[in-house]
């Protein structure tokens, strides 16, 4: 792993299971009750019972939120009614005239947010190649308040050393935030390694099951938690109790789906970097990607994320329009496999000059490999790459 299993004695799978949550004090009952309740009745003037108004506080949503916080090592969670709403809240800790720094191969709803709105709003951006530690140490201004990475990149697998870009963001006083929703906190804990903000779209592998869109704030400060949480409740980006109960479900099976997706992740990779059809394959678990050291260095397994360049839209149309077993769809991380086509749907906001440069070009195609059997999505691919 890249941090130690183990948290207050117990490893990841144990965790996973009862992080945050304990029988219900009325009924015993094992699960943590859906709270669906908008209010709260209150005893008397001035006393309440530790819950007065459901965009601020919810059982249900404080029991996912601790949850996900153990599992990233974190001590605080502020739950998001989805990712880029997480994002979103994250950037409100900001003022007009600060700076930011993101890694330019971030989600493409997140190159949206930062470029299309939170630059009109005062916010100066600049976007880097992430994964070069001097490009991220050169962009850094003296107003530069955040460092914004995502590792491994969406969808060109590229990865970030934590550590040293937590260095670079600390030295100039600024925080360093994650997105982590690719890896999972199963194969990486990014606070171990400096980060100050670990996000997640738990739409994504922390939910798992493609039924809930969902975001997740992971922090240790407990004043930048406080800052956290009064936007939370200000804004009002909040997650309904059944959306935190399902993601809660979710959890509970992370490490062995994790176990799953990155077994699949490997054998599919391997067997895709040896097809005669297949360009370039992008996947940070095979030795060929030049920052596999790196990626074994900070992270405990390599994922269901696959991408491969085919050379051409027309050959990347033909294997979409083919696979049986891998549907076409937006989004990843759930439990069946899906596959995409970055430069026209998840990434189609970011300018075709920028894409093109990153090596999203219109014959990338991206595979979320689910837990399905491994032999049954290798014949699937093969099927739609041989055309037969």
């Amino acid at each position: 792993m890249p941090s130690s299993d183990r948290k207050d004695g117990y490893r990841f799978g144990t965790r996973a299971v009862h992080a945050g949550q304990r029988p219900d004090p009325t009924t015993g009952a094992i699960m943590t009750p859906v709270f669906q309740t908008s209010t709260y009745v209150q005893p008397e003037l001035g006393r309440h019972l530790g819950y007065e108004y459901a965009r601020t506080q919810n059982p249900t949503r404080e029991a996912l939120e601790a949850n996900v916080a153990d599992l990233e090592d974190g001590r605080f969670g502020v739950a998001c009614a989805s990712g880029m709403a997480a994002l979103d809240t994250i950037m409100k800790l900001f003022s007009a005239g600060d700076h930011v720094v993101s890694g330019e191969g971030v989600y493409g709803g997140s190159y949206r947010l930062l470029d299309r709105v939170y630059s009109r709003l005062g916010i100066e951006l600049t976007f880097v190649d992430s994964s070069d530690t001097a490009a991220i140490e050169a962009a850094i201004r003296p107003n530069t308040r955040l460092v914004h990475i995502e590792t491994p990149t969406n969808p060109m697998m590229q990865i970030t050393d934590i550590a040293a870009a937590a260095e670079v963001a600390h030295r100039a006083g600024a925080l360093l935030s994650v997105d982590n929703t690719f890896a999972s906190p199963y194969n990486q804990r990014p606070l171990n390694l400096g980060a100050d903000i670990v996000l997640h779209s738990t739409t994504k592998y922390i939910n798992g099951h493609s039924d809930v869109i969902g975001g997740m704030i992971v922090v240790r400060d407990e004043a930048l938690h406080d800052r956290l949480r009064f936007l939370q409740n200000a804004a009002g980006p909040v997650p309904g109790p059944w959306d935190c109960w399902l993601a809660l479900r979710g959890t509970k099976t992370l490490h062995l789906r994790m176990q799953a997706h990155n077994e699949n992740g490997q054998r599919v990779a391997e067997w895709l970097e040896h097809h005669p059809a297949v360009e370039s394959v992008y996947y940070p678990g095979l030795p060929s990607h030049p920052q596999h050291a790196l990626a074994r260095r900070q992270m405990a397994g390599f994922t269901g994320m696959i991408s491969i360049e085919l050379g051409s839209k027309e050959r990347a149309k033909r294997m979409l329009e083919r696979v049986r077993v891998f549907s076409l769809a937006e989004s990843l991380g759930g439990v069946e496999s899906l596959i995409g086509h970055p430069a026209t749907m998840t990434h189609a906001s970011i300018p075709a000059e920028r894409r093109q440069r990153m090596g999203i070009t219109d014959g990338l195609v991206r595979l979320s490999c689910g837990v399905e059997d491994a032999d049954d999505l290798i014949e699937d691919l093969d099927r739609a790459l041989s055309g037969e």
